[in-house]
């Protein structure tokens, strides 16, 4: 395996997992398929703003977007676990596509409402509770080397999140050009590339466990995450950054036109700035060559996170806040990276979908209550005291993380070491 890695390189050995038919059809699907979902994204809560002025529903409609990952995501970790990961996707992805046409069409003639965007909302909420547990688990199934399984999930992240800064600025010329209806028309149609690399794999069946007790098979889950250690204290620190940190998104339209005085530009400068820093991120840890120490990196990325959260909170000179939002964006992205990776990577096979249910949870399911939380504070105390506090809060659950850490490693290094092979 060492003769396999000082084979490459460089940018080759950062792209490794590319070497996989299966993983490239679906990053280069991904590419294009992302960069129309943060279009639709920036173009939804730019809407919002501008049908309401209402810090409050920004929150309101970002929580009631997201809290059926925390409501169905347990269940469909189960689901994951039995059914055919690759048909439960195209299933998925193609509902959203729908979505977004029907985003399309009621905006272009005019007679969007409040109550479409919630409804619509709300049914892509119930879709991504399956979709994103089930495109988590279905990374193993495109990577033939498990010992690859890290840089593809880091790859992942550097597409979401260079898609983030693309689709991010974009937006932001496009809704002042043009108008939001042309955003959700093109992340419609840019669907259809994920649809048509899912269709074009060539996946190797995998042995289906299909147990009839649905509640069993969900109690053995959660009591699988509850008891062992590294599980546990990693989800509950992304459970906090995702409650309280990652909360910062539903508030930029805020920070865009009332602070930095901006517009539509405005938003979308700093949403790609946020991308830039985490696609940053996630290439840096897509270097790595081996999964150990990734339980170090989560303590120190939320620290940068949460410092650059509570400077950003200060500003209000747009080139600094630019800057601020990369760091934000670095932070963000490696705990993210680095706890979704590890999390893979000690799961047992059988119990990964059950597993990433639990993430989607603390990750997704986790962000309607803090887009609640940051649009009620933000109301009641400004949008930057909201941040400030958020930011204090990452850097509290950063230090009771780094004081398990060696509860994490003793735990870790009982696990078999193939979990862990060294590619270097």
């Amino acid at each position: 395996m060492a003769q396999h890695a000082d084979s490459m390189n460089g940018f080759k050995f950062m792209l490794r997992a590319l070497r996989y038919r299966n993983y490239r059809l679906y990053f280069l699907g991904q590419s294009v398929s992302l960069n129309g979902s943060w279009m639709q994204m920036i173009a939804i809560s730019w809407l919002i703003y501008r049908l309401t002025n209402s810090a409050f529903l920004l929150g309101a409609i970002g929580f009631i977007s997201q809290i059926p990952a925390f409501i169905f995501s347990p269940f469909a970790g189960v689901f994951v676990d039995r059914w055919n990961r690759r048909k439960i996707i195209f299933i998925t992805q193609t509902l959203l596509m729908v979505q977004a046409f029907l985003f399309a069409v009621l905006t272009f003639t005019g007679v969007i409402k409040v109550w479409h965007i919630v409804f619509l909302s709300v049914f892509m909420g119930l879709v991504n509770s399956f979709d994103m547990p089930a495109r988590q688990a279905f990374v193993i199934d495109m990577v033939e080397k498990k010992e690859d399984l890290g840089n593809a999930i880091a790859l992942n992240s550097s597409i979401f999140n260079g898609s983030r800064l693309v689709g991010s600025s974009l937006a932001g010329v496009v809704i002042a050009v043009l108008g939001e209806a042309i955003c959700f028309l093109l992340n419609a149609l840019s669907f259809l590339a994920v649809i048509f690399a899912l269709w074009a794999m060539k996946i190797k069946r995998r042995e289906m466990h299909n147990k009839n007790n649905i509640l069993q098979e969900l109690k053995e889950g959660f009591s699988y995450v509850v008891g062992f250690a590294p599980i546990r204290y990693i989800l509950l620190l992304v459970v906090l950054v995702s409650m309280l940190g990652m909360s910062c998104a539903a508030l930029m339209p805020i920070f865009a036109k009332d602070i930095l005085h901006g517009g539509a530009h405005t938003l979308g400068f700093l949403m790609g700035a946020i991308g830039l820093g985490a696609l940053v991120g996630a290439l840096h840890l897509a270097s790595r060559k081996d999964v150990r120490g990734m339980e170090k990196i989560i303590p120190k990325s939320t620290i940068i996170f949460g410092i650059s959260l509570i400077a950003f909170s200060f500003c209000n000179l747009l080139w600094l806040s630019l800057f601020l939002a990369i760091s934000i964006g670095f932070g963000m992205m490696a705990q993210t990276v680095a706890s979704n990776t590890l999390l893979q990577n000690i799961a047992d096979d059988d119990k990964r979908g059950r597993v990433m249910s639990f993430y989607t949870i603390a990750f997704a399911g986790m962000m309607p209550f803090g887009s609640l939380i940051a649009g009620s504070l933000a109301s009641k105390v400004g949008a930057a005291n909201t941040l400030l506090i958020s930011g204090l809060s990452c850097i509290l659950g950063a230090v009771f993380f780094a004081g398990k850490l060696r509860t994490i490693d003793e735990a870790i290094s009982g696990l078999d070491d193939q979990k862990f092979k060294d590619i270097g």
